[in-house]
């Protein structure tokens, strides 16, 4: 599915500044697109496509796509309901920021269940 199509259904999801899906924001964690999913391609620290693993382009402290990168200026973009809301990053100065390590508490103020 295209993230027009994701941003047409209203769903809340990440993607990355490339173009690639990151996951949805799900509190349920069985779901297998959730990013709480520790066990699905979007919430594991051994997926390719997962903010979680510290050695891939999308969660490397180092690399430019990714929220761990506290000095990138392009992060994966948070959409919220199907309207762009922010960015997730550790980078404080890009307006609508959220930190990656309270995304789940984001969720719940959000009511992403």
């Amino acid at each position: 599915m295209s993230v027009k199509d994701r941003i047409d259904r209203h769903e809340s999801f990440i993607v990355a500044n490339d173009g690639q899906y990151l996951g949805k924001l799900s509190l349920n964690i069985y779901d297998p697109e959730s990013i709480l999913n520790v066990y699905g391609l979007y919430g594991s620290q051994y997926s390719v496509v997962s903010t979680k693993n510290p050695y891939g382009i999308y969660g490397s402290p180092y690399s430019s796509l990714s929220p761990n990168n506290p000095y990138t200026s392009t992060p994966p973009t948070i959409y919220l309901r199907g309207v762009k809301y922010g960015y997730l990053t550790l980078n404080p100065f890009l307006f609508g920021s959220v930190n990656p390590h309270q995304i789940e508490s984001w969720m719940r103020i959000n009511n992403l269940y």
